[in-house]
């Protein structure tokens, strides 16, 4: 397993990849939030802007400021939220641009195994909600199989092939989680586990998706033609191709809020 720094830097690429994947189960993830309208939020690691723009159509949100690291998405975001209102900062979760209680919600949404020290970035959302507000946040469970790409992942990692994770891989466990909601002082604390399905065309629409999957995509291309041609083989036997050559698949994540001690 290696933590070399996985970076999403183009945001089309990382909506075909990754924003659909997040859509599906932010969907579900903001029916159980269940959170009132009109609230002000703050959506860390806020990406190309998928997840701050469900928040605003299904929310009805006062305000909504989204953090992200990567210029390249800020600059997606951007594009993809002209017209909501949203204030968006180039960011480290780490360091959110926010003065305390602030806001009433604060989310991040497939960020925190990215984030090199979670607790920090847990106590920055904490601090920046004010009192009775909520913090919560969802990611792939990266053990338990829950990452949609994971068997192409694991093919890939015991063909000899270095994949790079996430720096804070561990805090995708539901565990690591409630003990970083607990410390950042969080009351009434809640954990749900989100399961999703995605469909594909076929195995070329597949392929095409993982070439450019920062994670593997890198690794996939470099490979010879004939290196290809056989892991793509590999890969496929492995798939639930369907009668007319769709491909289905699972996948899953923890979930987990708290409330802001009033």
């Amino acid at each position: 397993m290696s933590n070399d720094q996985i970076r999403f830097e183009d945001g089309a690429s990382y909506e075909r990849y990754m924003g659909i994947w997040s859509q599906l189960v932010a969907a579900k993830f903001l029916t159980w939030l269940a959170p009132q309208q009109g609230l002000s939020w703050l959506d860390v690691g806020c990406g190309n802007g998928a997840f701050t723009e469900m928040i605003f159509k299904q929310h009805q949100p006062s305000t909504v400021t989204g953090i992200d690291p990567a210029p390249a998405q800020i600059a997606y975001a951007h594009q993809r939220l002209d017209g909501y209102g949203a204030t968006l900062y180039e960011a480290d979760a780490q360091n959110v641009p926010l003065d305390d209680n602030s806001v009433n919600i604060a989310v991040m949404p497939l960020v925190i195994f990215f984030v090199p020290e979670p607790a920090k970035g847990v106590a920055e959302m904490a601090r920046v909600v004010a009192p009775g507000g909520t913090v919560a946040a969802y990611t792939w469970d990266m053990f338990g199989g829950g990452f949609p790409y994971s068997p192409i992942q694991k093919a890939i990692t015991e063909a000899g092939v270095t994949v790079p994770y996430p720096p804070s891989i561990e805090a995708s466990r539901m565990e690591v989680m409630h003990e970083l909601w607990l410390q950042a002082g969080l009351s009434n604390i809640q954990t749900e586990v989100i399961s999703v399905t995605r469909s594909f065309v076929d195995f070329a629409d597949y392929w095409e998706t993982v070439l450019g999957a920062p994670s593997i995509g890198p690794q996939l291309n470099a490979m010879s033609a004939s290196k290809q041609q056989a892991f793509q083989a590999q890969i496929r036997a492995t798939l639930p191709l369907e009668a007319n050559g769709q491909i289905t698949l699972q996948a899953h994540a923890n979930a987990i809020k708290g409330v802001v001690a009033r």
